[in-house]
């Protein structure tokens, strides 16, 4: 299944329910389908406008923390 966004065309996670499968397995299923496709993570990173300069700055101190992390 597609789904129009801003002109771009983009798959949306569905789940089939097999044959005698509980309701909280099939969520289950989606839940990890959704988290695999990374909708909420970008949904949560457009959840507000960013200037580019925050973009920046914000991907420099994640730069920053992960080599900190590497030498530690």
């Amino acid at each position: 299944m597609y789904a129009r966004f801003g002109g771009r065309e983009e798959t949306v996670s569905e789940v089939h329910i097999k044959d005698n499968e509980s309701l909280d397995s099939a969520l289950k299923r989606f839940k990890r389908n959704c988290a695999k496709s990374g909708v909420l993570s970008d949904l949560r990173k457009k959840e507000y406008y960013q200037s580019p300069s925050v973009k920046r700055r914000k991907k420099s101190e994640a730069a920053r923390k992960n080599k900190n992390k590497r030498f530690n």
